[in-house]
């Protein structure tokens, strides 16, 4: 059956002026026609549904994402499966989150998940999938639970091919060292030796396989982008060079601010103190944290007016916080509404490989879709408790 959604405000992520009383239809989980307030869609055999002047909107993305961390609550890999999916699915029913790129995930259960979501199965979100991230021996986050360490050019190959074969998108690679870590995971420290980067970066290149790069200082970042990164995340710190290195290689960069600026310190909304508060940080990540976080600051301003591509990634759970948590951050930050939400739609999907189909609200495109009552252009908190969800054209949250 067609569904005709009418008498809406669209915002299409293709352009910030919002379309009055306008009407979308879908077939087929797409959307088949868009018209603005001059013309009535074809309502006969349709489902109708009058919006009633609210604000609809592509779903959302978060293409920085993990599991759950390995802990005493959560001691087998079943369960902690099952808490991933839950996660996921939470995520786009409750926040309208319809895409998601993890960035290191044990036991590919990211694949798991996202050969059930494309089954049909279940409804949750497009999931594109790492596996483990790859870091060296003594490298970043190794209590996380989903580090692989590898050592030496074919250690990081043997490693990379076995990603590849058991069925992940994408090759996430940790060149240096975090906010998040024992007192030797430092984010001004590089891990890889040369011919370890440049035999990972080779056989990505030979498998068609792209390279999300975790890079935390300037070598790092520079280094990534240079070696043909698709992506470079957190850039916690960089220098003018690796501003230029982003643009001459078409780099994408994906911030991550909530790790630098998420510390009870800095929290100023509810949404933010209240999972600052469940997340109970310890005290020494606290400190580093905030003292990361202006340097942070100043490069994300930096790369967002030197025109870097970037896209919205969170590197925090739960999903149906952290979409929203990463883009209030984007805007505290000098970003504006509409950079923000461009930012966790088009760019996001276009980040993903996925900007055909998915993204923004046009003809054609695959019907992800999100109502919320207030104009988040306005204020990008009102994005909040979305009213309606739709994945691939079917009502996945009604709360009208």
């Amino acid at each position: 059956m067609r569904l005709v959604l009418t008498n809406c405000n669209l915002i299409d992520s293709v352009s910030p002026t919002p379309v009055a009383e306008a009407s979308v239809v879908i077939e087929n989980g797409r959307i088949s026609e868009i018209l603005d307030g001059n013309r009535s869609p074809d309502t006969r055999d349709a489902q109708v549904i009058d919006l009633e002047g609210r604000y609809l909107l592509p779903g959302l993305w978060d293409v920085h994402i993990h599991p759950e961390y390995s802990s005493p609550a959560v001691p087998s890999v079943p369960e902690q499966t099952a808490r991933f999916g839950r996660n996921l699915m939470e995520g786009l029913t409750e926040s309208g989150v319809v895409g998601v790129r993890t960035g290191g995930a044990a036991n590919f259960m990211d694949v798991a998940w996202k050969r059930t979501f494309a089954s049909g199965q279940l409804a949750g979100p497009q999931v594109f999938a790492s596996g483990h991230f790859l870091t060296t021996t003594g490298g970043h986050f190794l209590t996380s639970g989903h580090a692989r360490e590898c050592d030496g050019p074919y250690g990081f190959v043997q490693a990379i091919r076995e990603q590849m074969k058991n069925g992940v998108d994408h090759i996430k690679l940790n060149l240096s060292g975090g906010i998040m870590g024992p007192s030797w995971d430092r984010h001004h420290h590089t891990f890889l030796l040369e011919e370890e980067l440049e035999a990972a970066f080779e056989i990505c290149r030979q498998r068609d396989f792209k390279v999300m790069a975790h890079a935390t200082n300037p070598d790092a970042v520079k280094t990534a982008a240079r070696l043909g990164a698709h992506t470079v995340e957190h850039g916690y710190i960089m220098d003018e060079e690796s501003i230029q290195t982003l643009l001459e290689h078409d780099t994408w960069y994906v911030p991550t601010l909530a790790i630098s600026h998420l510390t009870p310190e800095q929290a100023d909304t509810d949404l933010e103190k209240g999972w600052v508060e469940r997340r109970a940080m310890a005290p020494d990540l606290i400190r580093r944290a905030d003292a990361a976080s202006g340097e942070h600051k100043t490069w994300f301003q930096t790369a967002l007016n030197a025109g870097v591509k970037m896209a919205l990634g969170s590197d925090i759970i739960p999903l149906r916080e952290s979409a929203l948590l990463e883009m209030g951050l984007w805007v505290k930050d000098g970003a504006t509404p509409w950079q923000a939400l461009q930012a966790a739609t088009k760019n996001a999907a276009e980040l993903c490989g996925a900007g055909d189909e998915n993204g923004t609200v046009e003809a054609g495109k695959i019907a992800d879709l999100m109502v919320v009552v207030q104009n988040p252009l306005d204020n990008i908190q009102n994005l909040q408790n979305p009213l309606l969800v739709l994945k691939d054209g079917r009502i996945v949250a009604d709360r009208r």
